[in-house]
C-alpha cells in the first residue's frame, strides 16, 4: 500500500498523460510531410485549437484544401494532457480587457465561452466522439475564510453584472460541499453548472479522426522550421498556403520570432489507483463534478471514468527560456507538491496508491488575455494564450478563425479578443525571476490567509501586478 511518500519507482514518471495511457498508450503517429505541397491553409499545431479551426472551415468550406503540421502527433500537447475541465469560466483578465473594449462586448464574449461548452459536448455527440463526458458541474471550494469571502464576492458579481441566472451559479455551505464531495477543511463554496468531466486525450484523438475524414491532411513528426507569408518550411519540405494558422499555445516561444510572445507555464497532475466501493463511500462525489481549490497556488480535481482522482496544480511553475518537459517527465518538486495537496484534500485516502504522473505547459499571455485574429493581407492567422483554461475556449477559437479566415462578419468576429495584442514578455532573465517570485508570493499569500487571514492578502495584489494577472 502507498502514503504520501511513495517512491517515484512505483509510478509512471511521464509517458505523455495518463489519459494517453487510458487508452493504450501513446499512438503511433501518422505520416510526416512527404517534400512540398500547396493548400489552401496551412495550420501549425496539432491541439484543440488546431483541430477545431480545420473542422469548422472543413464543414463551412469542404472544397477547401487544409493542411494541419504537427510536431509530435494531434493531442500531445496541452490539449492531451490537461485536467480534463471543460468549463466555461471566464478565467482572465477582465480588467485587461475592458482597458481596450465595453462591458458589454466583455459580457458578450463571456457568454461566448459559456456557449462553448454545450458547442463541444453536442458535437461531441454528432460526430460520435467517446470523450466520458459527465456534463455534472464545477465546484470552487474554499478552505480558508479569506477564499471564502472572495467566493461570496465572485457569486455576487456572476448575478449582478455578468449574466447569470441563480440556478446556473449556487453559493454551497460547508455541509453543502462536503454532501457532494468530503473535502478536508472545506468552508463553503460555488457550483458552477456549466463545466463538465471529459477525457480530453480521448477527445483530441477522435476529433483528429473526424477531420482527417473530413479530409484534412495530418502531417506528423513535423518540425516547423519557419513561418512566412504564405509558407511553412517544415524539416520535411515546404508547405505553401494562401493562408498559415499559427495554433502552437505553450510552444510557441519555440517558433523563430515568437520566444517572448507567450511563456510556456508548466501545469502537472497526478492519478491514483482505481478506488475501492468502500472508498468511494468515505469520500462522496457521486455526481462527478470536477473540483478546484480557491487558493492562489490553484489545484483541480476530478473523479474519472473507472474511478481514479487525478489531481493537478503548479510546482516549479517556469522553466528557463520557456522550456518544455520530456515526454510528460515531471520533477520530484513537483510530484511532492502534489501528494502534499492530495494527502490535505482528501486523508481518507492516504494509503491509495499513485499510479502516474505528467506535466506539460500552458501558454500564458503577459496581460493574462487570450488572442485571436487574422491578418488578411498577410495571410496570416493566430489564436492562444488560454493560460490553462483552454477546453472550451479552443472550441471558440476554432469557430471564430473560420469567421475571419472565410470574411464573414458575425458576433463572434466582434468580440473583444480578435485582433487584442498582449505584450511581449520581458527577456530573460527578467522573465524567469518574475514568474518564479510571483508564485513565490502567490504560495506566501495563501499560506498568510491560511495562518490569520480573514481577508484577502495583500500579497496577492503585488503578485497580481507582477504577473499581469488583474482579474
Amino acid at each position: 500500500m502507498s502514503r504520501a511518500g511513495q517512491s517515484d519507482a512505483h509510478f509512471l514518471n511521464g509517458g505523455v498523460s495518463f489519459w494517453y495511457s487510458d487508452i493504450g498508450g501513446p499512438p503511433a503517429k501518422r505520416a510526416a510531410l512527404d517534400g512540398n505541397c500547396d493548400v489552401d491553409i496551412c495550420i501549425v499545431g496539432g491541439g484543440f485549437t488546431g483541430l477545431w479551426a480545420a473542422y469548422y472551415l472543413k464543414q463551412q468550406a469542404s472544397k477547401l484544401s487544409v493542411a494541419i503540421i504537427e510536431k509530435e502527433f494531434a493531442g500531445f500537447g496541452a490539449s492531451g494532457r490537461n485536467g480534463g475541465n471543460l468549463t466555461g469560466l471566464f478565467t482572465w483578465s477582465r480588467q485587461n480587457y475592458l482597458k481596450h473594449c465595453s462591458a458589454e462586448r466583455l459580457l458578450a464574449m463571456e457568454i461566448a465561452v459559456r456557449n462553448s461548452v454545450n458547442e463541444v459536448i453536442d458535437t461531441a455527440k454528432a460526430e460520435s466522439i467517446d470523450a466520458d463526458v459527465v456534463h455534472a458541474g464545477n465546484l470552487a471550494v474554499a478552505t480558508t475564510a479569506a477564499q471564502l469571502g472572495r467566493i461570496r464576492d465572485r457569486h455576487k458579481d456572476f448575478i449582478e453584472r455578468r449574466g447569470y441566472r441563480p440556478e446556473e451559479v449556487q453559493l454551497l455551505s460547508r455541509e453543502e460541499i462536503l454532501d457532494r464531495v468530503r473535502i478536508e477543511g472545506a468552508l463553503g463554496g460555488i457550483f458552477n453548472s456549466n463545466s463538465a468531466r471529459v477525457q480530453p486525450a480521448k477527445l483530441a484523438r477522435g476529433l483528429a479522426a473526424v477531420v482527417e475524414a473530413m479530409g484534412v491532411s495530418i502531417y506528423e513528426g513535423t518540425t516547423v522550421l519557419e513561418m512566412d507569408r504564405g509558407r511553412v518550411r517544415t524539416t520535411h519540405g515546404t508547405v505553401r498556403a494562401g493562408i498559415v494558422v499559427r495554433a502552437t499555445e505553450g510552444f510557441t516561444p519555440h517558433l523563430p520570432g515568437y520566444s517572448r510572445e507567450i511563456a510556456a507555464i508548466n501545469s502537472a497532475i497526478i492519478v491514483t489507483e482505481p478506488l475501492s466501493d468502500e472508498m468511494w463511500q468515505k469520500i462522496g462525489w457521486a455526481g462527478h463534478e470536477t473540483v478546484s481549490e480557491n487558493s492562489y497556488a490553484y489545484n483541480y480535481c476530478q473523479r474519472t471514468r473507472e474511478g481514479r482522482i487525478t489531481i493537478g496544480g503548479r510546482g516549479v511553475p517556469y522553466r528557463f527560456r520557456s522550456r518544455t518537459d520530456v515526454m510528460g517527465q515531471a520533477d520530484g518538486a513537483t510530484v511532492d507538491v502534489l501528494r502534499r495537496d492530495f494527502m490535505r484534500l482528501f486523508p481518507q485516502a492516504k494509503d491509495v496508491r499513485f499510479e502516474q504522473v505528467w506535466c506539460g505547459v500552458l501558454g500564458w499571455p503577459r496581460d493574462w488575455c487570450p488572442t485571436v485574429g487574422f491578418d488578411r493581407s498577410g495571410g496570416y492567422a493566430w489564436a492562444g494564450g488560454y493560460a490553462g483554461s483552454g477546453v472550451a475556449i479552443s472550441n471558440l477559437a476554432g469557430r471564430t478563425l473560420r469567421d475571419l479566415i472565410l470574411d464573414q462578419g458575425t458576433e463572434l468576429t466582434a468580440l473583444p479578443w480578435v485582433g487584442h495584442k498582449s505584450p511581449n514578455w520581458e527577456p530573460e532573465p527578467l522573465r524567469w525571476l518574475g514568474i518564479h517570485a510571483g508564485y513565490h508570493l502567490y504560495g506566501l499569500a495563501d499560506y498568510m490567509e491560511k495562518m490569520n487571514g480573514r481577508k484577502t492578502s495583500k500579497i496577492s495584489y503585488i503578485a497580481n501586478r507582477l504577473t499581469g494577472r488583474n482579474i
